[in-house]
C-alpha cells in the first residue's frame, strides 16, 4: 500500500473483467460471481455503483462509491464519472489498464477525505452540519467522514439563510429605435474573436446578414425574419452576437438567442462572456441563461425532502443536493452544474421530485420566495442584454408568459432546424391520464396517505375563500369537479376494467380501441400503439360526452375563481401586502393556462363525434416501454404547427433569426421548405434569405461508405459489422440506431470483445447514465464509443481526435406514425420523406467534422441507399459504394479521397 492510499478493498468492473484490490495493495482478477461475494460481503470503494451494477449483473449493489463523495467535498464541480475523468479532477496519473482503476480508487478516495481537513478547502460552509443529517441516515462514507471535519466554531447557518435574495428593479424602458451599420457590426466581430484570430470573409458577411433582424420593424405584425443558412466551421455564434450586442447597447434592449440542445446553450453562456463580461459594474449579470421551471430546484421540495419528505437513499440525495445548492450557480438541476450523474446514482425520480414540474408553485406564499432560483432567473432575464434560452421556453413564454412588456421581440433561433418540432409539441393538446392526474393533484392536493405538503387550491388560496365568499365557492366546487378526474392507481384500473369516474371510463375505452384495431400481431410488443381518432362507435362518443361534460364542470369554477382574483386585486383588501399580491397574481396565471388546457380537451372532445377539423390531426394511444403500459389517452396536433406559432412568436415580434447548419434542403427548391417550416407564409412574409457554405474542405477531410453487403434484419451480421468498424477505427466512434431494440442487441453482441481489446464502448438505453455525461465520457476518452439514437445525431459537439467515424445503421426512414401520414399526404408524399430523411443525414453527419483539423469516415450500413438522398451531405465530399471488408480497410488506414465505386452526392 502506498501511503497516501486508502486501506479499504476497491472493486472495478467493465465490459473487459472485474478487479479486486484489497486493503493490503494486492489486485487480482476475479470473476463476476466472486466480485458480487466480496461486495455483499463488505463495502468496497466504487466508481459510479449503478454502472458496475450493470456490468456485474447484480442490481442489488452498494458500496462506497467514489462519486458521492466527491458531490459531498466538490458540489457544484464537474468530474466526468470514469477512473480517467476522476484522475483528472484529482490530478492523478490516469491508471494505465483496468487492473490499474482499484489503486486508482484507494489513491483517490485518500485525497478526497484528506481535502476536508485542509484550511482552503473551498466548500467547508455547511459541511459539518450535511454531516451530521447523512450519519443519522447511515450513509456509507459517514463513519470516514467524521475524523476527517472538525466541528466549526460557531452554528453553520442553515441553507435557507446562507442563499441570497433577489433584488426588485424597476421595469426596463422601452428599447431605442437604432441602425447598426456593417462598420460597427465587423468592429464588433473583431473584437470578440480577438487579436491575431483568424480573417473569415464568410463569418464577416454572416454577422452583416444577421444584423438585419435588429432593424426596426416597418408594420406591426410584420417583424424582420431572417433566414441563415451557416455551414459548420463558419463561426455563427460570434456571428449573431456581434449584431446582438451592438444592438443591445445602443438601444437598451434585450436579445433572446434560443437553442434546441442544452451543449449550445452551455458553449453560448461561455462565448457571450466576450462580449458582455460575467457582471455588470452594479454586479447584475448581462448575460442570463432561462430555462423552464422544470429545471430549476424548487426550494420549497427540497426543504420539504429534508424535514422527512425523503426517505432511504432519496434522504441522503436530498442532502448531497442541499450542499450543491449552497454553491449552485443558478439552481438549475438539469444541464446546469449539478452533476448529471447524480441523479441516476439514486434514481432520476429523485431529481425530478424536486423540481417545479406540476405547476405547484405558491409564488409569494412561499417561504424561500425571495431566494427563489426560478425567480431570480426570471427577474435577472428582464434586466438582462441576453437571455439564452430554449425554443420550447421561448414559445411557452410568448403564450403564456406572466408579463406581456418583458415577452421576446428579437429572437435568434439556432439549431433553427427544430423549431418545427419544437413548436409541434408546444402548441400540442393530449388527453390522458398522466395529464389529467395531475390536474387533479393541482385542484385538490396530494391523495390521502401521500407524503409531503398539502398544495391544493384549497390550501394555496386560504386567505381568499375565508375574505371571498364567491371566490370560497368557486375553489369549493372545483374541488368538487376535479374528483371526476382520474386518482392514484387509474392505470391498475384500467387493466382491470374497473374505471372510476367520467374520465377514466373514456380512457379505458381508448385503450380497448387501440388494442382492437392494432394489426402489428405482436411485432411491436412493448413499444407504443395508435390508432386513428375516426369511425369510433357510439358508446366511445357517448364516453366521450360525458367526459367533455365532467371537464366543462371543472372549468366553469375556475373561470369564476378567475374573476373572483380579479376583482380582489383591483380592489384590494387592506390584508393584501405586495407579497399577497404577487402570489394571487401567480395564482391567476397558473388558472388561465388550467382553464385554456381544459377548453382545448373539450375542443378535442367535442369533434369525435363529427367531422375531423382539416386544422388538427387526432389519434388515440397507448404508451408502452419495456412491455408496460405507462400512458394511455387521446393526442392532437396542428397540421402546421407553424400557424400557432407565426401568432404567438413571429407576430409580436420585431425581428426574428432562424439559423442552422442543416437549414434548407439539399435540393435546388430547398428555401421552399425552410421558409413553410419558419412561419412566414401564415404571415404574409417574405424573409431574407442567406447561405454560408462551410469553409472545410470535405474532399480531404471526410468520406462517406455506403456499405452494400451486411444484410438488412440480420443482428449477427449488423453486430458483427459494428464491432469490426470500431476495432478498425480504434475507437473515436458514434454508432446511431432508429431502433432500440437494435441498439440493445448489437452492445450486447461486441462489448466485452472491444473492452478485452482496450476499446471501452457505452450506450444510450443500457448504461445507466444520462445523455449528458455519456457524451462527456464520450469526449474524455478517445479510444472510446458510444451507441445511440435519436437524442446523439444532433447537438453532440465532440470535436478532434474524439470522433473520427460514424456508423449509421440504415436510411433513418421516418417511422409511419399517424400524424406522419397525415403530413406526408399534405406534403407531396415521397418527397416529404426524402426532406426528412435528407435532413437527417445532414445533421449526422455534421457530428462528424467539426474544425479544420477533423477527419473522419462516415459510413451507412444499406445496400439500397438512394442517390436522390447523397444531396444531404456537403458539396464536394467523396461517396464510396464499396463492401464491409472494403470499407474496413479505408477505415483502419485513414484514407480518404481514393475511389472504390464513386458517387456524386450533387
Amino acid at each position: 500500500m502506498t501511503p497516501d492510499a486508502l486501506p479499504l478493498p476497491a472493486l472495478h468492473a467493465s465490459h473487459g473483467g472485474c478487479w479486486l484490490r484489497d486493503g493490503g495493495g494486492t489486485t487480482r482478477g476475479v470473476a463476476k460471481g466472486d466480485a458480487i461475494v466480496a461486495a455483499a460481503d463488505t463495502p468496497l470503494l466504487l466508481l459510479n455503483a449503478p454502472l458496475v451494477a450493470t456490468r456485474l449483473g447484480y442490481p442489488d449493489l452498494s458500496g462506497l462509491d467514489l462519486l458521492e463523495l466527491f458531490a459531498f467535498v466538490h458540489p457544484a464541480r464537474f468530474v466526468v464519472p470514469t477512473p480517467k475523468g476522476l484522475a483528472h479532477a484529482l490530478d492523478l496519473p490516469e491508471p494505465a489498464s483496468d487492473d490499474a482503476v482499484p489503486a486508482l480508487l484507494q489513491q483517490a478516495a485518500e485525497i478526497l477525505l484528506s481535502r476536508c481537513q485542509t484550511p482552503d478547502w473551498a466548500e467547508r460552509e455547511g459541511a459539518w452540519t450535511a454531516l451530521q443529517n447523512l450519519t443519522r441516515q447511515r450513509w456509507p462514507w459517514a463513519a470516514l467522514l467524521t475524523p476527517r471535519l472538525t466541528r466549526p466554531d460557531r452554528a453553520e447557518r442553515w441553507l435557507f439563510a446562507r442563499l441570497p435574495e433577489w433584488d426588485d428593479a424597476p421595469e426596463r424602458p422601452q428599447p431605442a429605435q437604432a441602425i447598426i451599420d456593417e462598420a460597427e457590426v465587423a468592429s464588433r466581430l473583431a473584437t470578440l474573436t480577438g487579436n491575431g484570430a483568424e480573417e473569415r470573409p464568410a463569418q464577416r458577411a454572416y454577422a452583416e446578414e444577421a444584423a438585419h433582424a435588429f432593424f426596426p420593424r416597418r408594420a406591426e405584425g410584420q417583424p424582420h425574419l431572417l433566414l441563415a443558412q451557416a455551414g459548420t466551421g463558419i463561426g455563427k455564434t460570434l456571428g449573431y452576437l456581434a449584431p446582438a450586442s451592438v444592438w443591445a447597447e445602443q438601444s437598451g434592449g434585450t436579445v433572446w438567442v434560443s437553442t434546441y440542445t442544452k451543449a449550445l446553450q452551455r458553449q453560448l453562456r461561455r462565448e457571450s462572456r466576450r462580449a458582455w463580461g460575467d457582471r455588470r459594474a452594479d454586479g447584475s449579470r448581462p448575460v442570463v441563461v432561462r430555462k423552464g421551471r422544470e429545471n430549476y430546484l424548487c426550494l420549497l421540495n427540497l426543504e420539504d425532502a429534508l424535514q422527512g419528505g425523503f426517505s432511504g437513499r432519496a434522504a441522503t440525495l436530498a442532502q448531497l443536493v442541499a450542499r450543491w445548492a449552497a454553491f449552485s450557480q443558478d439552481g438549475d438541476m438539469i444541464g446546469g452544474d449539478l452533476p448529471g450523474w447524480l441523479g441516476t446514482l439514486f434514481r432520476q425520480r429523485g431529481v425530478a421530485a424536486l423540481t417545479d414540474r406540476r405547476g405547484e408553485c405558491v409564488y409569494a406564499g412561499c417561504p424561500h420566495y425571495r431566494k427563489c432560483f426560478i425567480e431570480r432567473a426570471a427577474r435577472a432575464s428582464a434586466q438582462a442584454d441576453l437571455v439564452i434560452a430554449n425554443h420550447a421556453l421561448v414559445m411557452v413564454n410568448a403564450a403564456r408568459g406572466r408579463d406581456a412588456a418583458q415577452r421576446p421581440t428579437r429572437i435568434v433561433f439556432d439549431e433553427g432546424h427544430h423549431v418545427f418540432e419544437a413548436a409541434d409539441s408546444t402548441f400540442a393538446a393530449a388527453l390522458t391520464g398522466a395529464e389529467t392526474i395531475e390536474l387533479r393533484r393541482w385542484v385538490i392536493g396530494p391523495e390521502r396517505g401521500s407524503k409531503g405538503r398539502r398544495r391544493g387550491l384549497s390550501a394555496r388560496l386560504a386567505d381568499v375563500a375565508s375574505y371571498d365568499e364567491a371566490g370560497g365557492k368557486a375553489i369549493a366546487a372545483a374541488r368538487h369537479a376535479a374528483e371526476a378526474l382520474p386518482g392514484d392507481g387509474w392505470l391498475q384500473r384500467l387493466g382491470d376494467n374497473t374505471p372510476s369516474g367520467p374520465i377514466e371510463e373514456l380512457l379505458a375505452a381508448v385503450r380497448a380501441c387501440v388494442y382492437a384495431r392494432d394489426e402489428s400481431g405482436g411485432q411491436e410488443a412493448g413499444y407504443g400503439l395508435e390508432t386513428e381518432a375516426a369511425q369510433l362507435d357510439g358508446d366511445f362518443i357517448e364516453r366521450a360526452g360525458a367526459a367533455q361534460a365532467a371537464l366543462a364542470e371543472l372549468r366553469g369554477p375556475l373561470i369564476r375563481l378567475g374573476v373572483r382574483l380579479e376583482a380582489i386585486l383591483s380592489e384590494p383588501p387592506d390584508w393584501l401586502d405586495g407579497a399577497g399580491r404577487a402570489r394571487i397574481e401567480g395564482a391567476r396565471h397558473s388558472l388561465a393556462w388550467r382553464i385554456d388546457l381544459l377548453a382545448a380537451w373539450e375542443a378535442l372532445l367535442n369533434r369525435l363525434g363529427g367531422p375531423a377539423d382539416p386544422e388538427f390531426v387526432d389519434w388515440l394511444a397507448v404508451e408502452r416501454a419495456e412491455a408496460r403500459e405507462f400512458d394511455v389517452g387521446i393526442h392532437r396536433r396542428w397540421l402546421d404547427p407553424m400557424k400557432p406559432f407565426a401568432r404567438t412568436v413571429l407576430e409580436p415580434a420585431h425581428g426574428v433569426m432562424i439559423t442552422s447548419a442543416t437549414l434548407r434542403d439539399g435540393t435546388d427548391d430547398g428555401w421552399q421548405g425552410a421558409i413553410g417550416r419558419s412561419g412566414a407564409d401564415v404571415l404574409g412574409l417574405t424573409p431574407r434569405l442567406s447561405s454560408f457554405a462551410s469553409p472545410f474542405d470535405y474532399a480531404t477531410q471526410a468520406e462517406v461508405l455506403i456499405v452494400t453487403d451486411v444484410t438488412k434484419g440480420d443482428l449477427a451480421a449488423l453486430a458483427g459489422a459494428y464491432g469490426r468498424l470500431i476495432e478498425a477505427s480504434q475507437g473515436g466512434a458514434l454508432g446511431l440506431f432508429t431502433a432500440i431494440r437494435r441498439l440493445r442487441a448489437v452492445h450486447g453482441r461486441i462489448a466485452d470483445r472491444l473492452a478485452r481489446g482496450g476499446l471501452p464502448l457505452y450506450a444510450q438505453h443500457v448504461d445507466p447514465i444520462d445523455t449528458g455525461t455519456l457524451v462527456d465520457i464520450f469526449r474524455d476518452d478517445p479510444r472510446a464509443s458510444l451507441l445511440g439514437t435519436d437524442a446523439l445525431r444532433d447537438g453532440v459537439d465532440v470535436p478532434g481526435h474524439s470522433l473520427r467515424l460514424v456508423v449509421m445503421e440504415q436510411v433513418p426512414w421516418p417511422k409511419p406514425s399517424i400524424l406522419h401520414r397525415a403530413r406526408r399526404l399534405a406534403g407531396n408524399g415521397a418527397s416529404y420523406d426524402d426532406a426528412i430523411i435528407r435532413a437527417r443525414l445532414a445533421q449526422a453527419f455534421g457530428r462528424l467534422i467539426r474544425s479544420r483539423e477533423d477527419h473522419g469516415h462516415f459510413v451507412v450500413l444499406s445496400a439500397a441507399f438512394p442517390s436522390r438522398l447523397l444531396s444531404a451531405f456537403p458539396e464536394g465530399t467523396p461517396v464510396t459504394r464499396l463492401t464491409l471488408d472494403e470499407a474496413l480497410q479505408r477505415v483502419a488506414s485513414g484514407a480518404f479521397g481514393a475511389s472504390v465505386k464513386r458517387e456524386n452526392p450533387a
